[in-house]
């Protein structure tokens, strides 16, 4: 039997120019990074391979430690891109190459909802034809609107509006994946794949069957080799007839910043106690409030950035236990982490795989989500995906779009306005030093990622809280339903692009949100 052990060099040479490759991360977790940097190596070094299609539900890398997508960042290499999600740099710096290609149209670019093109793969590896889903209709995912294409090199329809039993749907259109390039903890001789020190499983089998199925190849990353037959096969995610090549990487992470925390993987538990809380800021105020929407017994998906916050409130108030919180990369339960480590959690009841995750978010199984938002017009549509007007800030739809779709209760949640934001909490009161340079309500979106009136129409109960206003979606758009204390209605309208509409019942935001100790939440009905 041939050896599937090789160097990352040698696997690489199992791409041809053309080839369309799929790959995934979650940030900094995940990265095949020893084969993806081998792969630029050789282009640089050969030429070869050329005109290639990059697929990746996930942003590949975080742009500190893993360049992970960036290394397919060369004119010629990359002919054309699909990604659930972008990597996206500090304003202060240059965006990541890939993203600069992007935005000069050096490549075609496309950006689907996360969970869509997890399931699409499933599709391709069942040699079905495509995707049928109402996930992405009517946001810039729709034909109708932008297709899904990124700049103006894109032309290529991916994406058709077909019409079942008298309902709209979204079909998403299979393609030949050639090569996958996946990552695992531990692989035997044989090539089956465990994933032991990960905290999320991914779609690590789902683009394996995918590629194998397609009659292509896959590569396999592993901290680690074993015997033949040592593995416990109810360890094994990705069965070794799958697998063609094998790259040890001793070195590679669990996340960025993480080496190996055995309570996200789910080895150990984390003390609770040993979490530390998050300083009172002006993305607490917004998380709290945020927190204060959920209700004893809740299932929650929480999205990345301020929302991401919530599970650590959640653990400071001691409530962790009485609310369950998800990731669409397949944490159940247990404190979500946030920031570059975002995508798995401590201490996880269950890690189910990403695919099987969307299955459970889109299909409604949620009780509540908690979002971040980059815009926000007056008929309360979102915008997350795409900033013209900040180049840093090409981040696409992730799984926003998914988990969005079906649940029931909706809390957008962020600070007003964005770059450079700073404030002061005194006392329990709100007092701005100085405002973003971005304004997150405007009149018109760059990019429409959430349609509210859509929303309406499935009957989601929507809230957008920040931390000196919490406004909720009715029929006649946004309505302002609470201003921090010390605050008027002007002083929101200074801030906010499109003339606001008050309730009658407006109210101030508790006192409590500002104030440095605990909420004292478990005392609330809600909670009781």
């Amino acid at each position: 039997m041939t050896s599937k052990i090789m160097t990352a060099g040698e696997a690489v040479k199992h791409i041809k120019d053309g080839d369309t490759v799929s790959t995934c991360g979650i940030i900094g977790a995940l990265v095949p990074e020893k084969v993806l940097a081998a792969l630029e190596k050789r282009f640089l070094e050969t030429g070869s391979p050329r005109d290639l299609t990059a697929v990746f539900p996930v942003a590949v890398g975080d742009f500190y430690e893993l360049p992970g997508a960036d290394h397919f960042a060369h004119e010629g290499m990359i002919r054309r891109v699909i990604g659930g999600s972008y990597v996206t740099a500090p304003a202060s710096g240059p965006p990541p190459k890939l993203v600069a290609m992007v935005y000069g149209n050096k490549i075609e670019a496309y950006n689907f909802p996360m969970g869509a093109l997890m399931h699409l793969h499933r599709e391709i590896a069942a040699q079905r034809p495509g995707l049928i889903t109402r996930v992405g209709l009517k946001t810039f995912v729709d034909p109708r609107l932008n297709g899904a294409k990124m700049n103006d090199r894109t032309q290529e329809d991916l994406i058709d509006v077909i019409s079942l039993n008298g309902r709209e749907y979204l079909f998403y259109k299979s393609f030949p994946v050639d090569v996958a390039i996946i990552r695992g903890t531990t692989a035997d001789e044989q090539g089956n794949l465990t994933m032991e020190h990960e905290g999320s499983f991914s779609v690590m089998l789902t683009l394996a069957m995918a590629a194998h199925n397609c009659g292509g190849k896959v590569i396999a990353q592993v901290k680690r080799i074993t015997s033949r037959g040592s593995l416990n096969p109810q360890w094994v995610r990705v069965p070794g007839i799958l697998v063609d090549a094998v790259v040890i990487d001793e070195n590679q992470k669990q996340a960025t910043g993480i080496v190996h925390d055995p309570a996200v993987s789910g080895e150990v538990k984390r003390p609770l106690g040993k979490i530390e809380p998050v300083p009172l800021n002006l993305e607490k105020i917004a998380a709290r409030r945020a927190f204060l929407e959920l209700r004893k017994g809740d299932i929650v998906n929480l999205g990345f950035g301020i929302p991401s916050m919530i599970s650590v409130i959640a653990a400071e108030e001691g409530l962790v236990d009485q609310v369950t919180f998800t990731i669409e990369h397949g944490a159940v339960g247990g404190v979500p982490l946030t920031g570059l480590q975002f995508g798995s959690a401590w201490n996880p009841e269950a890690i189910v795989e990403s695919a099987a995750m969307f299955d459970f978010l889109t299909g409604g199984g949620i009780t509540a989500a908690s979002m971040a938002f980059a815009e926000v017009d007056g008929e309360g549509n979102v915008n997350v995906s795409r900033l013209n007007k900040v180049p840093h800030a090409l981040s696409g739809a992730g799984g926003f779009i998914d988990i969005l779709h079906s649940v029931k209760r909706i809390v957008f949640c962020g600070t007003l306005t964005a770059g450079g934001i700073e404030g002061e909490i005194k006392d329990g009161q709100l007092r701005m030093v100085k405002e973003g340079k971005v304004i997150k309500g405007v009149r018109e979106l760059q990019h429409r990622t959430f349609d509210a009136a859509f929303a309406l129409e499935k009957g989601q109960k929507v809230t957008y809280v920040s931390e000196r206003a919490v406004f909720e979606l009715t029929r006649e758009g946004l309505i302002l339903t609470e201003i921090a204390p010390g605050f008027e209605v002007r002083d929101i309208q200074a801030v906010v692009g499109f003339p606001l509409k008050v309730s009658p019942a407006l109210k101030p935001m508790e006192a409590r949100l500002f104030r440095p100790e605990p909420l004292g939440a478990r005392g609330l009905e809600a909670w009781k």
